[in-house]
């Protein structure tokens, strides 16, 4: 698979496992990737691995977790990052 490899940068890119580390890959590329990335792991995922996965995700900024809501049409509630979120209060509140 062909991605970013400043996604990456963190990881020695030609060991990455794609399909062992599939969460941790789809969630670099929705995070931080472009149209290129999210078109790679479209084809090579397929959009129910990606939505399986990223149901299971609790790593989801609140952007990306309201993007994968709305592109699936699934409530922010369902999601595992959205409980994770919620139980797990920052240390300076504002």
């Amino acid at each position: 698979m062909k991605l970013s490899r400043v996604l990456f940068w963190d990881t020695d890119y030609d060991a990455i496992d794609w399909d062992g580390k599939a969460r941790y890959v789809i969630e670099r590329v929705v995070t931080y990737g472009t149209m290129a990335d999210w078109r790679a792991i479209q084809s090579y995922y397929g959009m129910d691995r990606i939505r399986d996965e990223m149901l299971q995700s609790r790593e989801l900024d609140p952007k990306t977790l309201r993007f994968l809501s709305s592109l699936f049409d699934i409530p922010q509630e369902q999601f595992r990052c959205y409980s994770y979120i919620q139980s797990n209060r920052l240390h300076w509140e504002y």
